[in-house]
């Protein structure tokens, strides 16, 4: 077995318990098989090293942070003296951590490193396993994260080749469902890339060498996932829905496809008759799955199905036999056009016993960026994980909406409208989804909170902010209120680089248009957010004071960005919330 400890790794026979340390040089800053914070976080890399296939060599990545300056945070409640904890982080605007693959050769300890074009201080090299015995395949992508390219390195020189790369005007998304990043086929002759290349999210297979390329997803629909492949009936099964944005349906579609005619379009699996999010866990061979379902109000229920005919393997056990409603959720999508001619989907979740003579109070919850959607029609998505009580019982209105830049299945297009101007298109769809809304006999345009956490927290004070006029009461949790204090990976995707893009980093940021707050606003923060830093929260408080400007302001000592620390830190996080709420937008109809 093999495991790294301190930076550095190691095997283990199990059987003698002998232990060897493969390397020596692993620090504080000098990872070896493991990854830095920001790999962590935006790449979602986790473990850092291969076995090879024959068991005789382990490749690995080093991570060098020794260039990155230590972002420090202050414990001041643990002890009686205050605690430094030093965090390598790599800001807006710092160049990457150098990172390189290694080779080490178990019966010596010998490291090869292997020889990858383009300055690694400028690069990424985000996925790496072995293609075959004595040989690496690697992706790499520079740091704007505008090219990708896939290399093959040979472990017995250390000579790499690149034989396939893609470019994008905006960025290029990884493959995080497979922590490979692609998928083998054709006893490796071939495999499965996941590209956003012709302005859609499809499936290509690319032969060994890179020169013959097939789109097996081809038309003007995305694809969520790839759940399974079936080489012995030439079938790959994926997820989308080209019709509608906010549900999931399973397809299949040939792996070695004819040519384009009707039998190789991409074949319905999961039926048309129940309307949500269908997931699937597909055992060996695509003979049988686990599959789940739920929408908005249909709680979570699961069959086993036989593939691809779908039927369950007990009837009485169907989710058709063992669907409940849940009547309390009374939750209605739609799709609103805003002044600027864009379409957003959103979802209106209803209170209890509406009279329609009177008007309700309306609750915005938000996220907006890039890394998450919020009008899934799946169970759960409309519960208010922070309200202490039934928001619908008590008579509010909760809305959410899907703006440009969202990872929604609705094209490359959509989600890369944002590029260079995070915080400006998408903060506008947000404004102007919720004026079309608000015209809803129903909704009280008076009294209209938002609210949000990370990247909702920083839409949450945009909102409130710069549309005055739409939002009285706003909610912002562990938001980034300057882009260039969040890390350099994630901004630089979406921003560009500062100095290229000085304008928009500037426009992007809410703490830029604090001076502008005339609603009631509360800000929650923890100071040992080791994401986003504390120091967002006491940049935005000087701003807000130096304006004179009344605001509430609550921290969490030492708690990180999930809050989660702490004894009786979630039920006073949720009364503090649910408090505020109920002061400055009165539940009820009126």
């Amino acid at each position: 077995m093999a495991y790294v400890s301190e930076h550095n790794l190691f095997t283990e026979d199990v059987s003698s318990g002998i232990i060897r340390k493969l390397t020596t040089d692993g620090s504080r800053k000098l990872i070896n098989g493991t990854f830095d914070w920001v790999y962590e976080e935006e790449f979602n890399c986790r473990d850092g090293f291969r076995w090879s296939p024959d068991g005789r060599e382990i490749a690995f990545w080093q991570i060098d942070a020794t260039r990155i300056r230590d972002f420090y945070m202050i414990n001041n409640t643990d002890s009686v003296y205050s605690r430094i904890i030093p965090v390598e982080y790599p800001k807006v605007g710092e160049a990457p951590s150098p990172a390189k693959i290694g080779v080490v050769n178990l019966a010596n300890a010998f490291v090869r490193w292997m020889k990858i074009d383009g300055d690694p201080s400028q690069h990424y090299l985000t996925r790496m396993e072995w293609s075959a015995p004595g040989e690496l395949i690697v992706q790499q992508l520079d740091r704007r994260q505008q090219e990708s390219r896939l290399i093959y390195c040979n472990s017995k020189d250390g000579n790499s080749r690149t034989f396939w790369a893609e470019n994008d005007d905006a960025w290029i998304d990884l493959n995080t469902d497979n922590p490979m990043g692609w998928y083998w086929i054709n006893n490796g002759e071939d495999f499965l890339w996941v590209s956003e290349k012709d302005g859609w999210r499809h499936v290509y297979k690319i032969s060994r060498d890179g020169k013959t390329v097939t789109d097996l997803t081809k038309g003007a629909y995305d694809i969520g996932q790839i759940k399974a492949i079936d080489e012995k009936n030439n079938y790959l099964y994926v997820t989308a829905s080209p019709d509608n944005a906010t549900q999931l349906y399973l397809y299949r579609v040939k792996l070695n496809p004819a040519g384009r005619s009707g039998k190789d379009e991409p074949e319905l699996i999961s039926g048309n008759k129940l309307k949500g999010t269908h997931d699937y866990d597909i055992g060996p061979y695509a003979r049988f799955a686990r599959h789940t379902f739920s929408n908005a109000s249909t709680p979570p229920v699961a069959e086993w199905v036989s593939l691809p005919d779908h039927k369950p393997l007990q009837s009485n056990k169907s989710i058709q036999a063992t669907m409940k409603q849940n009547p309390n959720m009374r939750v209605e999508y739609m799709q609103v056009v805003t002044e600027d001619n864009i379409q957003l989907d959103a979802w209106v979740h209803k209170p209890a016993s509406m009279n329609p003579t009177k008007k309700y109070p309306v609750v915005f919850y938000v996220y907006g960026e890039a890394a998450a959607a919020t009008v899934g029609d799946s169970y759960g998505n409309h519960s208010n994980f922070l309200y202490n009580g039934d928001m619908g019982a008590d008579g509010y209105v909760q809305v959410a909406l899907d703006n440009r830049g969202t990872p929604s299945l609705k094209g490359a297009g959509w989600r890369k409208s944002i590029y260079r101007k995070n915080g400006q298109v998408n903060i506008r769809d947000m404004a102007m989804g919720a004026k079309k809304i608000l015209e809803l006999p129903y909704m009280d345009r008076s009294r209209v909170a938002v609210w949000g956490w990370s990247g909702g927290g920083s839409s949450t004070l945009h909102l409130m902010f710069r549309y005055p006029e739409i939002f009285q009461t706003g909610i912002s949790i562990a938001a980034v209120t300057n882009l260039l204090y969040y890390d350099n990976i994630y901004t630089e995707r979406y921003m560009g680089l500062p100095s290229e893009n000085p304008e928009g980093y500037k426009l992007g940021s809410a703490i830029n248009y604090a001076k502008d707050l005339k609603g009631n606003l509360l800000v929650i923060h923890g100071t040992g957010d080791d994401n986003v830093h504390y120091s967002n929260a006491e940049s935005l408080v000087n701003e807000l004071v130096k304006h004179n400007k009344t605001f509430s302001f609550m921290a969490y000592p030492n708690r990180s960005h999930s809050m989660a620390e702490g004894e009786g830190t979630w039920e006073h996080l949720s009364k503090l919330y649910t408090n505020f709420l109920r002061q400055h937008c009165p539940p009820g109809g009126k």
